[in-house]
């Protein structure tokens, strides 16, 4: 457990490994020392392990919102997630940070979570890395180079990321069955009345050369194009959403700050 000093807020860590990756375990373990935050390890749901069907994978929702057929290593992922969730509801920690093991840390790291998690009141989720282009509307500064920001468009990728005691519940009690990718579901905060913030410029990153261990070979598990049909209205009515939700959130906080 990790008692930042500025917010004054319990934070506890975890870390999502592969037992069978002991090297990104030692990697990490030495980004953790190096930023001077405790974590857990948190065995990773192995997807190469696990026998379909499984009662908390929806394969037909799947398939019809993605207009492919799951990869085992992806539902290994989502459980993994939800795995750290429960964790989290289980300590007496304020906040939890999750981090999948090829993550960075920038040097103000921990200065930059603890400021955001002063400002505690803006959000339920705090996003910290993407793998696509970073972006969103900044509307309260936390430090001279850092801000809270709210991203109107899908940003993809769950690589770190910090939750509350009330998002970790909804993670547990609305993200099962798995019906989406594990960055798509929890990036839906907003149906649910949850809110959602960025720290801009990221603090973290996922951007680095080492290999994916779940989305491998995807295109072994496309499906027909006319999958599609149900797919695109779909990310339609997310997208549009997306920016009714997320503004009216980005409306509150400017007026808030």
């Amino acid at each position: 457990m990790n008692r930042l000093p500025t917010s004054g807020s319990k934070l506890a860590c975890y870390l999502i490994n592969l037992e069978r990756a002991p090297d990104r375990r030692a990697l990490m373990a030495d980004r953790f020392q190096a930023i001077g935050l405790d974590h857990d390890v948190v065995k990773a749901v192995d997807g190469k392990l696990l026998q379909f069907p499984a009662p908390e994978v929806s394969e037909l929702a799947f398939k019809l919102l993605h207009g492919r057929r799951i990869i085992p290593a992806e539902v290994g992922c989502y459980l993994s997630h939800i795995e750290c969730a429960r964790q989290f509801l289980a300590s007496d920690a304020d906040y939890a940070l999750i981090v999948e093991d090829d993550v960075t840390f920038e040097p103000d790291f921990v200065e930059a979570i603890d400021l955001a998690c002063a400002q505690g009141k803006h959000w339920d989720l705090l996003r910290l890395t993407t793998v696509n282009r970073e972006g969103g509307v900044k509307f309260k500064p936390l430090s001279a180079t850092r801000s809270l920001a709210v991203a109107l468009t899908r940003k993809k990728g769950s690589g770190a990321y910090i939750i509350n005691r009330r998002a970790a519940t909804w993670m547990i009690e609305s993200l099962l069955p798995m019906r989406l990718s594990y960055d798509i579901a929890y990036d839906l905060e907003y149906l649910s009345g949850l809110r959602a913030c960025w720290v801009l410029p990221q603090p973290a990153s996922q951007l680095n050369d080492m290999e994916t261990q779940v989305q491998i070979n995807i295109r072994a598990y496309k499906l027909p194009r006319y999958r599609y049909f149900t797919v695109l209205p779909y990310r339609a009515f997310l997208e549009t959403t997306r920016v009714l939700f997320r503004g009216f959130q980005l409306g509150r906080s400017l007026l808030r700050r």
